[in-house]
């Protein structure tokens, strides 16, 4: 049975295919302000690369911020709608199956979810400021003249630990330029970033506690300055499973299967 799941989140639209629960087909893409054009135009792109015709995919789930706008509309037509700490937690069981808790850290939300034999037990959800997630990491880039890309691996270097005091992208931003104006090196800087945005994830994850096998998906997880201080503020080690962006549509693709059965 081929299926599909589609994740549209505040950046990035991602779209997994899978055909009796193995990944067949993957593709990627920005958001843009029409969500329902730019993700029709990414499914179209990966049915075209991956040979496959809509007609041949049995079912469609999708989930993210803008699941609803491609609900039943084409070209995906997707016949269900799923939330994302469910897609979450049924794409982290099928890569991890020893998964109890998972983290998934996207642009402006980050989810903190308690999970048994891939079914949702428990969960929180920071979504009321940007300040713990990945966009708190990119307008601090901004500030520094970086790109997303070096802020990871410059935070690696650093051996000091620089509080951030700031709970708020705006004061954190007037902070970094205190701090550049102080001639702290950027490598500092930066792992101090990144400390604060694992403190404010950390904390929200304790609230539903921490059992393991802990694993953390979501778009920055391929950030590797923050796995670092996540497992430093848990203590406890943390997987981070192959294309962990793709988890969520996964898990879509993967209930969908399981709707039509």
């Amino acid at each position: 049975m081929i299926t599909a799941g589609i994740d549209i989140g505040a950046k990035f639209a991602k779209i997994v295919i899978v055909n009796d629960g193995k990944v067949i087909a993957k593709a990627k893409a920005p958001v843009g302000f029409d969500i329902l054009k730019s993700a029709g135009s990414l499914f179209e792109e990966v049915l075209k690369t991956s040979g496959l015709s809509r007609s041949s995919i049995e079912r469609v789930a999708a989930t993210g911020m803008g699941r609803k706008a491609v609900h039943l509309r084409p070209p995906i037509n997707a016949e269900k709608i799923v939330s994302e700490v469910v897609a979450d937690a049924a794409g982290a069981f099928h890569v991890v199956p020893t998964v109890k808790t998972v983290i998934d850290v996207g642009a402006e939300e980050g989810r903190g979810i308690k999970v048994d034999q891939g079914r949702v037990r428990d969960f929180v959800i920071n979504e009321r400021c940007a300040a713990g997630a990945g966009t708190f990491v990119e307008a601090m880039a901004r500030a520094l003249e970086l790109s997303v890309e070096e802020m990871g691996p410059l935070a690696l270097k650093s051996t000091k630990t620089i509080p951030m005091n700031a709970q708020c992208c705006v004061f954190a931003e007037s902070e970094v330029v205190t701090l550049i104006h102080a001639k702290v090196s950027k490598e500092d800087i930066s792992k101090a970033i990144h400390d604060a945005v694992a403190g404010r994830i950390a904390s929200m994850v304790l609230r539903v506690g921490v059992e393991k096998d802990v694993v953390l998906i979501g778009g920055v997880a391929l950030n590797p300055g923050f796995l670092p201080p996540l497992e430093k503020e848990l203590r406890t080690s943390i997987v981070i499973p192959e294309s962990p962006d793709f988890v969520g549509a996964l898990g879509a693709a993967i209930i969908a299967a399981e709707q039509e059965e």
